[in-house]
Parts: C-alpha cells; structure tokens; sequence
C-alpha cells in the first residue's frame, strides 16, 4: 500500500513524535514531584539517557512509548503494513538496544523501572503508586497525589504545550 501523504506532510508527521517530555512523561514527573521525589530528567551520564532519575534512589526509570518499544500484547504495537522490512528491523534495534541499556544499568548497580505509556494513560496514580512501592521506602512521607485523571491530563497537556513552543 502505498503512504497517502505527500514527503512533506509525513516528515512533519514524524517530527511531532517526540522522544522527551512526552505525556506520559510529564504525567508521572507531576506526581512524582507532588509526592516529594526530586529527580532529573533525560540525564545523559547514564546509558540510555533514562527519562525519570532518582539519584538518591539509585533508581532509573523509563517511560516506554507502546509503538516504538514494542508493549507486548498492547494494542498500540502495531506494525504498519508499508514497508514492514524497514519497520521490524526498527522495532528490532529498538528492543534489542533496551536490553543492552538494562544490562549495562545493572551492571552499574542501578535499580531500573519500566513503565508503558497505555499503562500511565489508563491509570497514572496507580502507576506512581507502583513506583514509589518499588522504591521501597519506609520512612519516606507520601504526600496526596490524589487527584482527578482529568485534571492530571490537562496539566501535562499545558506542559507539553510548552515544551513544543517554549
């Protein structure tokens, strides 16, 4: 089949796919923040440049897209039918290159969280609240990261407005 965009349109398509300060990024940082971790972000000191640090964790933690690290049994791991070569030799190097970074995180003692972005879409509060279970803190004090969904989306919407137009 082939693309019925034009180059130009595709190639602004692509550059709107954004690698940081995606939404569910922004998502789990804002509660993440509101419950008192303090972290950095796309830190390049470390293999694979991970999405959330928390340095006094010694803990990474990823932020997944579905389409592009292959969620398995995710609905939104698609394989486009044009030019499905191309695209499984992508998602190859893609999986491959997270197993490779994992490894090497490992290996520098550091404790890794993966999380899919459907996952912080459908349920982010759930999601902080496996985080902050797998820290497995005891003496850490939880603030209220209760808040309506809606309210959560709208806030990472207004934030990743200002990422794309600072």
């Amino acid at each position: 089949m082939a693309d019925h965009l034009t180059k130009d349109k595709r190639s602004w398509n692509m550059s709107r796919i954004r690698s940081k300060h995606t939404k569910p990024e922004l998502i789990l940082r804002s509660l993440l923040h509101r419950a008192g971790f303090r972290f950095k972000i796309n830190y390049n000191k470390l293999p694979g440049s991970p999405d959330i640090v928390l340095p006094k964790y010694k803990t990474v933690i990823f932020v997944h897209g579905c389409f592009w690290h292959r969620h398995p049994n995710c609905s939104k791991a698609t394989t486009p039918n044009t030019n499905r070569p191309y695209w499984e030799k992508k998602f190859d190097k893609n999986v491959s290159r997270d197993i490779e970074i994992r490894k090497e995180l490992k290996r520098l003692k550091w404790r890794i969280i993966v999380v899919w972005e459907c996952e912080v879409m459908a349920d982010p509060l759930a999601i902080a609240k496996y985080i902050i279970k797998q820290l497995d803190i005891s003496n850490h004090k939880i603030y209220s990261i209760e808040t309506d969904r809606s309210q959560i989306i709208k806030i990472a919407e207004k934030r990743s407005n200002y990422y794309l137009n600072p």
